[in-house]
């Protein structure tokens, strides 16, 4: 005879239904199978997700730390009226004369330097060079790598790989891919779980109980009081970050750019493309269509930095109004750029394209013409980098990840509290078994057939939802043999 003992299966989170209801026993059938899908994501995938909510707890923050750190790049006290764009870029360029001048972001504030960017070929992928100019006097403070559509300079660039990929390069990415694919299953299926077990203490401020932990409570109940209260209070932010988080992701993000190419869901482009002009640009987008011009000869790198101030002018004169990017042509034929930049407190992305010579805009894209979703998408990464409205918006997301680290914590201590108390295994017990084989088809099929179809569009979901499957019919599978020996 073996001297494990033989415990009960663990219903605390499923309060009992009224007997012989059959809409009660399919209630309980999804129930049961939450629990066991939250258990097992929550066992094996945790540690991914914890780690993810540690750096990104210090990713949230990371704009903050970028302007104390590179504050002398970044800040000038102001001293009167700027000196002229192009005479600030042009004091930017001798100082990287091997490298070519793509793009120019005038200062934004009062207090702010003014970047002139480079394209450096010895820097990695979405690198470039910036030059940082005080705009008052025309003299270059210093230079820094910058990277991504927001400019981050090193220090939060660094912490941003970190939150990616732990500095591990493309199998680093696969981490922080796994944890946003699973992070919205493992919150949702937490979230039917607290909403039946509140709704199981009878109380009638139901929606009082979700927010507020039990206290009075002991031992385990406790820890799930907290647990599942403090899961709510971050659920929303949680399913903004697992859903932005996915889009960067290399599996699951290459099948959301399909389908946002399929909705005719992607951020629309302004044409780079002078109108009449013989040779062809490869920008894309704006529906507007000009009458030609004849085209100018090409112009030296000085012509180009002599036509900024007024490039600027026109694009402010037209509405871009906030802080911006202007990009530099390359090529004869090719019209200036100006794209807002994504900056704390900036909701809108609105272009100009301004040819250089006439200083006449040859297109414009207003942000309020792209499509929703793409403006959700801009909003949603904003977001999720701590941009959307500056310290308020970093400080949101830095709450919801502690929350969620301390969930994880109670996750685990719950799993611990839940282990025998005389012999067998020193871990928590595992929900009950057999859920799925008494479950109607009705639930089992759609159910099979929506895991199917997440595994295929996530794919790290799939490959380890199988190996959860493994892991549970090797545990059956023991737990089987040993009752036989009983």
């Amino acid at each position: 005879m073996s001297t494990t003992e033989t415990l009960p299966a663990d219903t605390s989170a499923f309060p009992p239904e009224p007997a012989g209801s059959g809409k009660s026993a399919t209630r309980n059938g999804w129930q049961a199978l939450a629990m066991r899908l939250h258990f097992y994501a929550g066992v094996f995938v945790a540690p991914f997700i914890l780690i993810a909510a540690v750096t990104g707890a210090l990713y949230a923050i990371s704009p903050t730390l970028e302007n104390f750190t590179s504050k002398d790049l970044l800040q000038v006290e102001p001293q009167g009226a700027p000196k002229p764009l192009a005479e600030q870029v042009s004091a930017a360029v001798k100082t990287q004369p091997n490298l070519a001048l793509v793009a120019v972001a005038p200062a934004p504030g009062a207090q702010d330097t003014t970047r002139v960017i480079f394209n450096d070929p010895s820097l990695g992928e979405s690198e470039r060079r910036a030059v940082f100019v005080n705009p008052y006097t025309a003299q270059p403070v210093g230079d820094s790598v910058v990277y991504g559509s927001s400019g981050a300079l090193e220090l939060r660039t660094w912490i941003d790989q970190l939150h990616r990929s732990l500095h591990l390069g493309e199998t680093g990415r696969l981490y922080a891919e796994l944890a946003a694919s699973w992070l919205w299953i493992i919150a949702l299926a937490g979230l039917v779980l607290w909403v039946r077990r509140v709704r199981g203490r009878r109380q009638r401020n139901s929606a009082k109980w979700l927010l507020t932990p039990d206290r009075a409570k002991p031992g385990r109940a406790k820890t799930m009081n907290w647990h599942g209260a403090i899961g709510l209070w971050t659920l929303p932010v949680l399913l903004l970050i697992a859903a932005t988080g996915m889009t960067w992701s290399t599996y699951a993000g290459a099948n959301v750019t399909a389908l946002r190419e399929q909705l005719s869901w992607t951020t629309p482009v302004v044409s780079a493309q002078v109108p009449g002009s013989a040779a062809p640009a490869p920008a894309s987008g704006g529906d507007h269509h000009h009458a030609g011009h004849e085209m100018p000869k090409p112009e030296n790198p000085e012509q180009r930095i002599g036509q900024l101030d007024v490039v600027y002018a026109v694009a402010r004169a037209d509405g871009i109004t906030q802080g911006s990017e202007i990009s530099v042509p390359s090529k004869p034929g090719q019209a200036f750029v100006v794209k807002e930049r994504r900056l704390p407190g900036t909701y809108t992305v609105d272009a100009v394209a301004v040819d250089g010579s006439t200083g006449q805009v040859t297109d414009r894209l207003a942000f309020a013409d792209w499509p929703l979703m793409a403006k959700l998408t801009n909003w949603g990464i904003a977001f999720h980098m701590g941009l959307l409205f500056g310290l308020p918006n970093q400080l949101l997301l830095l709450a919801a990840m502690i929350g969620l680290i301390f969930v994880i914590c109670y996750g685990y201590r719950m799993w611990w509290q839940r282990r025998p108390t005389r012999g067998g295994s020193a871990f928590g017990r595992a929900p009950r078994r057999g859920v799925l084989r008494k479950t109607s088809p009705w639930i089992t099929v759609p159910l099979v057939l929506a895991a199917a179809g997440i595994g295929w569009f996530a794919p790290l979901v799939g490959l380890s939802l199988v190996a959860f499957l493994i892991v549970d019919v090797l545990v059956g599978l023991v737990q089987r043999n040993r009752a036989t020996t009983v």
